[in-house]
């Protein structure tokens, strides 16, 4: 015989199922559920917190390459603007020295006797050709200067931080004669280089008659493709010195050591060429993609608005184009500065974490900021 009065508690309510845990009854009030509900929550994996530019774990490729042109968004007076006003100047110079010492040069050219003709014309090529190197060791300059900056610029954007141009120079201050130094070693490094391949190729090809012509020239177009390959090789290897020297502040030979090692593996080298490879397309086709239109515009404009030939108004165009032309490439010249230096220095804090858990001296960091511990050490500085 079943009995279908099935027994009840005390309270009247029914038996809860099998295996489901409710909380005892409660005096002041109706029991609760939230246990209920945290007991039935499984515990997961929560992210590292992202307080800034970056989220602070190892970055992933697609990462790596939006943080490079986030700088900028993010805070743009201290890195599009120092940007700006540097390679400005550096192109102010460059036309001004080129074009001093160009018309200097032919102005005696054109006023010398026909006997002396041929060696002043040589001598005037010579001085366009070495008045040419001085904007370009200003231009490596301003590159190692720049990417130091920016490369704070993105150490402490990577906290939560967001600094002015006097807080980045403040920073800088007792680094930029490393920076410098960096820059003329490399700069000589180039230089020397170059003479020295010249100076063989012209050897034999001045001194070894046919076959050294032939041979000179075979040479020289080898040297010139495995120049390339060294240049990419050895410009990845040491891309991280500036980085090291900004937020390590160590010694100029210390620093190349530590790039050297940082980008030591298979997957880390091709990692950061490729990368700075990319974001270096990336510009320079938008670039053309903006500038292209404007050059051919200026060209085939003056024709068009002057069909009579009014070389008057034809040059006025001309001259628009070539002006907007050189705007876009300023501008283009100094996002391409940022950005290459950004992801140069997002390598450098990507290589740290995966080989020396930076992340974890990130997150500390930021965890003793918010609450109020502001004498928490500097997380890029090394203790050993």
């Amino acid at each position: 015989m079943t009995d279908n009065n099935a027994w009840r508690p005390p309270s009247g309510d029914p038996l809860p199922p099998a295996g489901q845990f409710v909380p005892p009854a409660s005096p002041y009030g109706p029991p609760t559920q939230q246990p209920v509900q945290q007991a039935q929550q499984a515990p997961g994996w929560t992210p590292p917190p992202k307080p800034g530019l970056i989220p602070l774990r190892p970055l992933a490729f697609g990462t790596l390459l939006g943080a490079s042109f986030q700088v900028i968004r993010r805070n743009p007076r201290p890195t599009f603007g120092i940007s700006l006003l540097l390679n400005g100047l550096v192109i102010v110079l460059f036309v001004g020295v080129i074009g001093g010492v160009t018309a200097l040069a032919f102005g005696r050219a054109a006023s010398a006797t026909s006997a002396d003709a041929d060696e002043i014309e040589a001598g005037a090529i010579g001085a366009i050709v070495v008045s040419a190197l001085i904007p370009i060791a200003l231009s490596l300059l301003v590159t190692a200067i720049l990417q130091g900056i920016i490369s704070l610029e993105v150490s402490r954007a990577t906290i939560g931080e967001k600094l002015t141009v006097r807080g980045l120079w403040r920073l800088a201050r007792g680094r930029i004669g490393a920076l410098v130094g960096w820059s003329a070693l490399v700069t000589a490094a180039i230089l020397v280089a170059i003479v020295i391949l010249a100076l063989i190729v012209t050897l034999l090809i001045v001194l070894g008659g046919d076959a050294g012509l032939v041979i000179g020239i075979i040479l020289g177009i080898i040297a010139g493709l495995g120049s390339i390959v060294v240049w990419a090789w050895l410009a990845t290897k040491l891309s991280l010195v500036p980085s090291v020297l900004m937020l390590e502040r160590l010694p100029l030979r210390r620093a190349v050591t530590r790039s050297w090692r940082l980008t030591s593996g298979y997957s880390y080298f091709w990692k950061a060429l490729g990368t700075q490879l990319l974001v270096y397309v990336i510009v320079q086709v938008a670039a053309q993609v903006v500038a292209t239109p404007i050059s051919i515009l200026a060209a085939v404009g003056g024709s068009t608005i002057n069909p009579n030939g009014d070389m008057t108004a034809s040059v006025v165009v001309l001259v628009v184009g070539y002006i907007l032309t050189g705007i876009v490439s300023l501008v283009f010249g100094a996002l391409a500065a940022v950005a290459q230096s950004a992801v140069a220095a997002l390598i450098y804090i990507d290589f740290r974490m995966r080989k020396e858990g930076l992340d974890l001296d990130l997150a500390r960091f930021v965890e003793a900021r918010q609450v109020g511990d502001i004498g928490v050490a500097n997380p890029y500085l090394r203790t050993s």
